[in-house]
């Protein structure tokens, strides 16, 4: 099948791997016969990026995004998806530790019927202290989601444009896209390939240990959104009920304590309990007003149409 591809690529200084990505990119689309685009995202760049950028705009399938300051990954990813012309969208890294050869394999199986093809960096070449956080963050999401893929992490994904450009990618989401995506197509048709992975040799990687507890809490933040979206009632109300025989426990305790300290302490605690369960409730009940509020005035609907026959 002949395709129109989008590569989306977020340059953040990234000057001494630009061209030569360029390089390498172009050749391979031209000899497996695409009709392609490049998009690159220049995310604040303070180094001569931009300026590099700029040499390579004379080129008919290139285009440039510049922004006004350092954003992120994911503001970089959602310019590129809300610019795309393709109806395949591949993001792809701007440090050459992708291999745009491995672009013909992820289109062959995505022709398949799948929504989603992932890359996956088996052969990472990283230092221990980006593997390791990295492969705990893969098993929890994969457990927590039920998207069953090794590599989260990997940028180079192939998407169905369609799907694709339903997401809206806010904070640090751009590595949950595939749990986005099956959001919005109602399932997970997605595959998974082993792609190649290099060595940085340029430039110096913007990953550091701290991005750890932004990925739980945006891991919150989607589980969330895949499960309870459309009935946060059942959510804040499963946690209301707990505290509320967290409560109920400990009140009877109470009351069957030796001591006036220890009598004082528990029917404290809950009673505080209580009040927690109550606010758990209140909140859900909010919470259920804002969503119905969100899919009315939206003309949203919580059910997707896949046909009709």
């Amino acid at each position: 099948m002949l395709h129109f591809l989008s590569i989306i690529i977020p340059v953040y200084n990234e000057e001494e791997n630009i061209a030569k990505l360029n390089e390498q990119i172009c050749p391979v689309l031209v000899e497996f016969g695409y009709n392609y685009e490049i998009i690159y995202v220049n995310d604040g760049s303070t180094d001569d990026s931009l300026k590099i950028l700029n040499q390579l705009a004379d080129d008919e399938h290139i285009r440039i995004i510049n922004f006004m300051k350092n954003y992120g990954q994911s503001a970089a990813l959602q310019a590129g998806f809300d610019l795309a012309c393709g109806d395949v969208i591949i993001p792809l890294d701007a440090d050459l530790q992708n291999d745009p050869k491995d672009i013909k394999k992820m289109i062959e199986l995505y022709d398949n019927g799948f929504d989603l093809v992932s890359g996956w960096r088996k052969g990472r070449q990283d230092n221990i202290i980006r593997v390791l956080p990295s492969k705990v963050a893969n098993f929890i999401i994969s457990h927590l989601t039920g998207i069953k893929l090794h590599d989260f992490g990997c940028t180079l994904k192939v998407y169905n444009a369609e799907l694709l450009k339903k997401v809206r990618l806010y904070g640090e989401l751009h590595r949950f896209i595939p749990v986005m995506v099956s959001i919005y197509s109602g399932g997970t048709n997605f595959a998974e390939i082993e792609v190649n992975h290099h060595k940085r040799i340029f430039g110096k990687s913007k990953y550091n240990l701290s991005r750890t507890l932004r990925v739980i809490l945006d891991l919150c933040t989607i589980t969330f959104l895949q499960k309870f979206a459309d009935r946060p009632i059942q959510f804040f109300g499963g946690c209301a009920f707990i505290l509320f025989l967290i409560s109920l426990v400990t009140l009877i305790l109470s009351f069957g304590a030796e001591f006036i300290y220890t009598f004082l302490v528990l029917f404290l605690v809950g009673w505080l309990f209580l009040g927690f369960a109550f606010t758990a409730l209140l909140i859900g009940i909010l919470a259920e007003l804002l969503m119905r509020n969100y899919y009315e005035f939206s003309d949203k609907r919580v059910y997707k149409i896949k046909n009709i026959i």
